[in-house]
C-alpha cells in the first residue's frame, strides 16, 4: 500500500470519527434522561454496545472512504461517491441531532430513512471505484437498518 493511500485512508479515518464524536454532544444531552423515559422493544441494545460499535463502523467507513479517495479525486466518480460520501455522513451526524438533541423520534425516523437511502447510494459509487470499498460500508448499512427499525418502533411505542 502506498504512502498516499495510507493518509488518505487515516485522514478519511479521522474525519469519521470526528463526525462520530461531535454528533455524540447531542447524544449524551438526553441518552441518560429522555431516552430512559422511552417505552423501547425487547430488541433494544444496551447502551453500551452503542458506542462500541459506532467506533467501529466509523473506522470501517474511513477505510472505505480513504480507499476511494486515493483513487484520485479528479475522477468524475470517485468525486461522485465521495459527495455522496459527504451528504450521508451529514444526514448520519443530523440523526443523532434530531432524535436525541430535538427528542424527536418521528422526525429522527424520517432522517434514518433519507440516511438509509443515501447509504445505499454511497455503497452504489463506491462500488463503481472499489468492490472493496463498497464491502466495508455493509455493516454500516446493517446497521442503519437495524437502527431504522429501532427508531420506528420506538417513536411507534411512544
Amino acid at each position: 500500500m502506498n504512502q498516499k493511500k495510507i493518509v488518505n485512508i487515516v485522514v478519511a479515518i479521522v474525519i469519521c470519527l470526528l463526525i462520530g464524536f461531535l454528533s455524540s454532544f447531542a447524544t449524551q444531552s438526553s441518552v441518560n434522561t429522555w431516552y430512559t423515559t422511552l417505552n423501547k422493544p425487547s430488541f433494544n441494545p444496551p447502551n453500551e454496545i452503542f458506542a462500541p460499535v459506532w467506533t467501529v463502523l466509523y473506522i470501517l467507513m474511513g477505510i472505505a472512504a480513504g480507499i476511494v479517495w486515493s483513487k484520485g479525486f479528479h475522477h468524475i466518480w470517485v468525486k461522485t461517491a465521495l459527495y455522496h460520501f459527504g451528504f450521508q455522513l451529514l444526514f448520519n451526524a443530523l440523526w443523532s441531532i434530531v432524535f436525541f438533541g430535538f427528542q424527536s423520534p418521528l422526525w429522527a425516523l424520517l432522517v434514518i430513512l433519507v440516511l438509509l437511502t443515501l447509504i445505499i447510494l454511497t455503497i452504489k459509487w463506491f462500488r463503481v471505484v472499489s468492490k472493496l470499498a463498497a464491502l466495508l460500508l455493509i455493516p454500516y448499512l446493517l446497521w442503519v437498518g437495524f437502527a431504522t427499525v429501532l427508531n420506528f418502533k420506538i417513536w411507534q411505542l411512544n
